[in-house]
């Protein structure tokens, strides 16, 4: 039996307790067999959505609502056209408007 198994969150400091309480003890204790003495870098939770929300955009997007759609995500109309440009989405800007049916 290690010693790993026995150890109990009352066996933690404040900083250690607090990081086993965010992600429950048996993780933290995987934590420590595959990463301890190690720098991790976790990520901002837009940047591990990121490829979700941009595919929500190519969904949503109609040829024409770049505007609704960097409101609607608080991005700028440069960033929806970029995101929409890498997937051939975009469409140059038309001097006129989109027809209308009657």
């Amino acid at each position: 039996m290690s010693l790993l198994e026995n150890m109990t969150i009352d066996d933690l400091d404040a900083e250690q307790r607090a990081l086993a309480e965010c992600i429950g003890m048996d993780a933290y204790k995987n934590l420590l067999e595959n990463y301890a003495g190690s720098c991790i870098y976790v990520r901002t939770p837009d940047r591990v959505t990121n490829r979700i929300r941009n595919e929500c955009i190519r969904e949503k997007f109609n040829g024409y609502n770049y505007t609704e759609l960097a409101k609607e995500f608080d991005l700028s109309v440069v960033t929806i056209r970029r995101i929409l440009r890498k997937t051939g989405k975009a469409k140059s800007p038309s001097l006129s408007p989109p027809e209308r049916k009657l």
